[in-house]
């Protein structure tokens, strides 16, 4: 009788639990953390690099092919605009969750006015050098300097970097309505090339796969030995709690709603089946890392069509941040819950606009988070020094934000997969 293998997300949840396992029992001795760095953090590093190395190359080639099987430019302005008008809803719905939450549970009473000054003057440099770079960004750029970033002036410089991610979908997209217009014998060796491209990516993305609860391991032992002192995640568990809160209402409540009404699938099979992929976001807190990862799972194993996927996915893994919003409305009013401001209704539904448009405007600024968050705080007058109230427990929280970043992105593929038409594909049962 032939052995079950071990699925997939269960091997990497082990990697999960014995990276904190191993970080807890080093961080004991005085050489631990040092090892963990030399030895143990080098193999996680690697990981997320294998995942970045095929993101653009995976993004051109899924995205050109998917744009080309359209064959006709109406689909492509109906699923745009449809994936753009979904991501912002989602997005409102984020803020408006953590927005609610903040507001019954009050995170910021919960700190003291010593640990306030304690975690001000710890983290208050850091935060003082990020936002200087962070309000620099902003004061160079005008109105419209979001769109001008989005055309590239040279492919091979945007292709060179993960931050560019916008330029190469605006070059991929560019291509494949090109390719559309072509006459078909002209246009057909071109998109067979891009077809086998993805399929030679998705069969790269299962080689990476398979050390994938090894990195984690390592990626783990590593925050674990580099974490700063746990009296302080004591001091912010509410708002940590809170935060937490936000992101499971939305990646279980709100997408399990919008997945069982409007995208016609079981939303427990569907966590189910995006389990790989959410692990991988948790553990190297970046939707574009994990992109390949959950391209391979919407299509594979949730049976959303190629064309849809290699569209909604590039695009969303850019632009839609739910969990990025749900902590926006939590820190926002965290903030200013500790400096003692008690937001107004305006004020707050200030939050919801600001948060929701800078989600989009910093789509293409590397670290969009600190500075949606810095241009939210300055629009209802909250000093973004506060800043340095959150930054102890950010790199957790990260983490747990990308994971609900990637489950946005895959929900919405779905429904749009319905709403063109377009029925789920029977998959091969996973691991």
């Amino acid at each position: 009788m032939k052995k079950k293998k071990l699925a997939l997300h269960w091997k990497i949840i082990l990697g999960i639990v014995l990276g904190i396992l191993l970080g807890i029992a080093l961080i004991q001795f005085d050489w631990g953390k040092q090892l963990v760095v030399d030895w143990i953090k080098p193999f996680g590093t690697i990981f997320v690099n294998m995942l970045k190395l095929i993101a653009i190359p995976l993004i051109i080639v899924s995205l050109v092919k998917g744009v080309a099987d359209l064959k006709d430019i109406s689909q492509l302005s109906k699923m745009g605009l449809r994936t753009f008008m979904l991501y912002i809803v989602t997005t409102v719905l984020a803020i408006s969750t953590g927005l609610v939450l903040v507001n019954i549970i009050k995170p910021g009473t919960f700190i003291s006015e010593d640990t306030r000054v304690e975690m001000l003057g710890s983290f208050g440099g850091d935060v003082e050098n990020r936002l200087s770079d962070a309000q620099q960004t902003v004061t160079q750029s005008g109105p419209l300097q979001p769109l001008v970033d989005v055309v590239p002036e040279n492919i091979f410089g945007a292709a060179s970097s993960n931050a560019n991610m916008l330029q190469v979908i605006f070059f991929a997209i560019l291509v494949g309505v090109g390719l559309v217009m072509l006459p078909e014998e002209k246009s057909a060796p071109i998109i067979k090339l891009f077809d086998s491209g993805n399929e030679l990516m998705l069969k790269i993305v299962d080689i990476i796969m398979m050390i994938a609860p090894y990195g984690v391991f390592a990626l783990m032992t590593s925050l674990i030995a580099e974490s700063p002192s746990a009296d302080i995640f004591v001091a912010l568990g509410a708002y940590g709690m809170t935060v937490l809160l936000g992101l499971i209402v939305m990646t279980y409540g709100m997408y399990g709603l919008l997945l069982k009404f409007f995208g016609g699938i079981n939303p427990f099979d569907f966590q189910k089946k995006m389990a790989p992929a959410q692990l991988v976001a948790f553990s190297t807190s970046s939707s574009a890392a994990t992109l390949p990862v959950t391209m391979e799972r919407v299509e594979e194993h949730i049976g959303v069509d190629k064309e849809v996927s290699s569209f909604v996915l590039p695009i969303g893994a850019t632009m839609n941040m739910d969990g990025t919003s749900v902590y926006q409305g939590i820190a926002a009013v965290f903030i200013a819950q500790v400096f003692g401001q008690d937001l107004t209704l305006t004020q707050q539904l200030t939050i919801l606009l600001t948060a929701t448009l800078a989600s989009i405007g910093t789509a293409a600024v590397p670290g969009a988070g600190l500075l949606m968050l810095v241009i939210v705080l300055e629009s209802i007058g909250v000093n973004p020094a506060g800043i340095a109230l959150i930054l102890a427990v950010d790199r957790p929280l990260d983490m747990c934000r990308t994971v609900t970043n990637v489950t946005g992105d895959a929900t919405v593929a779905v429904i749009i997969n319905k709403l063109t038409g377009r029925r789920l594909k029977p998959t091969a049962t996973d691991d």
